[in-house]
């Protein structure tokens, strides 16, 4: 069993190597994993809300950074990226834990000269949207530097979340 396999899908949180396996080889893998997702939505979510799909099922809200990197992914969003040695390679989404328990953080990230900081107002509108598709409170913050990002979190009245 090759090291792949043991190690199963991890979507891109922008903040590993670039990819190495073909484009499409990837974008099925991602396609996938997507329609796993729904499918758990689907066997676990609450039907008296509406569609079982709209909203975070208990196995997202117990890995939120997957859950959240794996709907960008899916949506065709550019993931950043690092090399071995940490600095950034590729300008695009940013997906890690957020300052409360529960919530992530996504802001959008590039190495210098990139434009990064240029793109971010638009591109992280388009995350928010994507995820507030999928049942995520989103909101956008302004940080350091004036550097926005958006703190996603589960709905209110979501059971499952820690």
């Amino acid at each position: 069993m090759g090291s792949e396999e043991g190690a199963g899908f991890e979507p891109a949180t922008g903040d590993g190597p670039p990819p190495t396996e073909a484009a499409q080889v990837r974008a099925a893998s991602v396609r996938t994993a997507f329609e796993g997702l729904l499918q758990i939505r689907r066997l676990t979510g609450d039907a008296r809300a509406g569609s079982p799909e709209s909203a975070p099922a208990p196995w997202e809200l117990h890995r939120p950074v997957r859950a959240v990197a794996l709907a960008l992914e899916s949506s065709g969003a550019t993931p950043s990226a690092v090399d071995a040695s940490g600095h950034r390679v590729s300008a695009g989404y940013r997906v890690r834990t957020g300052e409360r328990p529960g919530s992530v953080r996504v802001d959008w990230a590039g190495p210098p000269g990139s434009g990064a900081a240029h793109h971010e107002e638009e591109a992280l509108a388009e995350c928010a949207e994507v995820l507030r598709r999928l049942g995520w409170t989103v909101l956008l913050y302004r940080g350091p530097r004036r550097r926005r990002y958006l703190e996603v979190e589960p709905p209110a009245g979501v059971t499952g979340a820690r």
